[in-house]
């Protein structure tokens, strides 16, 4: 499936599904190659950004914000051909959403207070004193 298509599907939906459709095309985009946790964590920001009203009131307009997340980096006819890892980024979304209704202090947290990740081949001049973890080929900060 492609990119634009699902992110079309994701504006019909009802909101629920809809926040799952996006967070798990984000967690595919960023994070398919990714160990578990990393992939957890990738959502984990996600849905903290969410929740302090970075880039939007739901996960689609967080993940959709301008160069924030690797949906609106992507060309919009990118297929979505690998189904093991879709459909474990379809179920990594779903749990991180669940989780992340619970109350602040029952929830399963990778990268406590983390807002922002970047591969680790990528250094930005604001990191430095900020990381928070590094999983797989990610680095996770808590920069607000």
């Amino acid at each position: 499936m492609k990119l634009s298509a699902l992110l079309w599907m994701a504006s019909v939906l009802p909101s629920h599904l809809a926040d799952q459709t996006c967070l798990a095309t984000t967690v595919y985009l960023e994070a398919r190659s990714e160990p578990t946790i990393g992939q957890y964590a990738v959502a984990e920001v996600a849905l903290r950004r969410r929740d302090r009203g970075m880039g939007g009131k739901n996960v689609c307009e967080v993940v959709s914000a301008p160069r924030q997340f690797a949906i609106t980096t992507t060309p919009k006819d990118f297929e979505v051909t690998d189904l093991v890892s879709w459909t474990k980024a379809w179920k990594i979304a779903g749990d991180s959403l669940n989780n992340w209704s619970l109350p602040k202090g029952e929830r399963l947290v990778y990268v406590p207070q983390a807002d922002h990740f970047a591969t680790v081949a990528v250094a930005p001049t604001w990191s430095a004193s900020r990381i928070v973890r590094k999983i797989g080929d990610h680095a996770f900060y808590a920069v607000n």
